[in-house]
């Protein structure tokens, strides 16, 4: 297999590093990411000025890796459309730094790099950890990342869904297995912190803190929580096809 690999944490981030040495079990495995981190850049594409792909040594053998000046999403299009000899067979983007559950899904730079993948048909993939340590071992979660790849392609699954992927914290004896779940609902509340900087100004900082609105164990955020990696498919298709049957009465 071809497979790209991107995040949202930057290009030398060990999530990354993690995931690389265990996608090289499958195939040739590429690199394209940001140069920086770029966490919580959602879908954004860089149109105000150019993009510059650096090819740079990476810390995992035989591994093709360019550091960009951009977004996850930037990255993975650049990735299939220019910068890879052919396209790739899979896209796995991570293994981030915290969870990318519930609302938090759209924002994440790690997400809407696999849905780029997706918007390809190309099998994606968005693999996460739900620990937000400095020194945290990533190689159990790029285990079941791998775990989720072979067992996604033994069943053919449906390239135009994304595969969204939450790993617990725990030691590997710890973790109960692997659930199939949905998008979960939290509320953040206290979303701003408002300080005043040395001239007297204001300024402010994200700081709000979640709450489950949703305590359905189906939900991704409530599964990791019970200590269940969590497999969420995601679709590319945003249309609320439930609605549209009542919004065409008001229609012509």
């Amino acid at each position: 297999m071809r497979i790209l690999l991107s995040n949202d944490d930057g290009i030398h981030f060990s999530g990354l590093i993690a995931l690389a040495k265990a996608m090289t079990t499958l195939g040739e495995v590429f690199v394209c990411a940001p140069d920086i981190e770029r966490s919580a850049a959602s879908h954004a594409l860089t149109l105000g000025m150019p993009l510059r792909a650096k090819e740079v040594s990476f810390e995992v053998p035989n591994v093709k890796a360019f550091a960009i000046s951009g977004t996850p999403a930037d990255c993975v299009k650049l990735g299939i459309e220019y910068l890879l000899p052919e396209q790739p067979d899979l896209v796995v983007s991570g293994i981030n730094k915290g969870p990318n559950m519930c609302c938090d899904i759209m924002y994440s730079g790690t997400v809407a790099a696999a849905y780029e993948g997706a918007y390809k048909g190309i099998l994606s993939l968005a693999v996460s950890l739900d620990s937000y340590s400095t020194d945290v071992d990533y190689s159990i979660a790029a285990q079941w990342g791998l775990k989720c790849v072979q067992k996604l392609i033994e069943i053919n699954a449906d390239k135009r869904f994304i595969y969204n992927i939450n790993v617990p914290n725990l030691e590997q004896d710890k973790i109960k297995g692997l659930k199939i779940t949905k998008m979960g609902f939290i509320e953040y509340r206290g979303g701003f912190e408002k300080r005043i900087d040395t001239f007297g100004k204001p300024y402010y900082w994200v700081n709000g803190k979640p709450y489950v609105i949703d305590h359905n164990p189906e939900c991704d955020n409530n599964a990791v929580a019970d200590g269940y990696v969590s497999l969420t498919p995601l679709s590319r298709d945003y249309t609320a096809y439930a609605v549209m049957d009542k919004l065409n009465n008001i229609s012509g």
